[in-house]
């Protein structure tokens, strides 16, 4: 194994973690952080007047497909802006204590920012009508968590899209388009999670404003990371 092989194996088993770990959230959360699913139902619910019913009702239908689709986007808005603000406050990261084993020692801060970003990412889907189990979905769901975006990717790997996807189209995308971005994806997730975080290493030298700078670029990294669910998973009827 040559020098370039041996430094990939780490980054390898990091990039998969990275991916694991954002199934693990969006599927069945992590400590006190629930899952992607739960996390928008109960957001539904009190959105909706009471006589809209419990979140699962007797015929074992969900909230989702008996909300109205303007009800569904104030929903994944105030998703958005929660997140944020969970992205800009250290007691939320510090609280998830040591939820997740990582290949490597990261800063509290930079796991918990991927947590929050993938549950949401993984509300949006699912309240836009998206099966977060099923793999297809789950690669665009890495994809949007490390703040790319659908189309793009989609043009990297040579397929022509046009100005707007649709959930027709995302369905349609060849399995093999979806095995060479999903190859992509995990190093990703390592790239805007593991390494970029240099600005927050250099501003740590001051403590206050490290900070705030922390905060400030996380709750920015979130928000960007909202928008491109939105783009990512258009409505699905």
């Amino acid at each position: 194994m040559d020098a370039d092989e041996h430094s990939a194996g780490p980054s390898n088993a990091i990039a998969r973690h990275f991916q694991n770990l954002t199934v693990k959230v969006i599927q069945d959360g992590v400590g006190p952080i629930t899952g992607s699913v739960p996390y928008a139902e109960a957001r539904l619910s009190k959105a909706l007047p009471a006589t809209a019913g419990s979140i699962i009702d007797p015929d074992g239908v969900p909230l989702r497909d008996r909300a109205s689709e303007a009800a569904i986007e104030r929903v994944i808005d105030r998703l958005i802006k929660e997140s944020v603000a969970a992205a800009s406050t250290n007691g939320f990261v510090t609280g998830l204590g040591g939820f997740v084993a990582m290949p490597v020692t990261l800063p509290a801060n930079i796991a918990g920012s991927l947590v929050i970003n993938a549950r949401l990412v993984g509300s949006i889907a699912y309240l836009r009508g998206y099966d977060i189990s099923d793999p297809h979905v789950q690669t665009f769901i890495f994809l949007t968590t490390a703040g790319g975006t659908l189309a793009s990717s989609l043009q990297g790997v040579g397929v022509k899209v046009g100005a707007k996807l649709t959930a027709q189209m995302i369905k349609a995308i060849p399995i093999a388009v979806i095995r060479k971005i999903n190859a992509q994806v995990g190093f990703m997730l390592l790239a805007k999670y593991g390494t970029q975080r240099s600005a927050i290493t250099l501003a740590k030298g001051i403590p206050i404003a490290g900070g705030l700078v922390g905060a400030g670029m996380d709750a920015a990294l979130t928000a960007l990371v909202g928008r491109a669910a939105k783009a990512n998973f258009p409505a699905s009827i």
